[in-house]
């Protein structure tokens, strides 16, 4: 499982929370490129969508 390192302030919006882009419950957390989503649902959404040695 893909364990993100959120530990820098710049993953919190202290303006408040917005529906996370995966699940729609709301979260004062940012992706890297400024989405609310939370860190879970980003790394489970990394995990479903990285191939791995042996896909194809």
């Amino acid at each position: 499982m893909a364990l993100l390192n959120w530990r820098s302030s710049d993953h919190w919006d202290s303006t408040g929370d917005k529906p996370c882009v995966l699940c729609d419950k709301p979260t004062p957390l940012r992706s890297d490129r400024g989405k609310p989503v939370h860190k879970v649902c980003a790394e489970e959404w990394i995990d479903t969508h990285t191939v791995k040695e042996g896909d194809k």
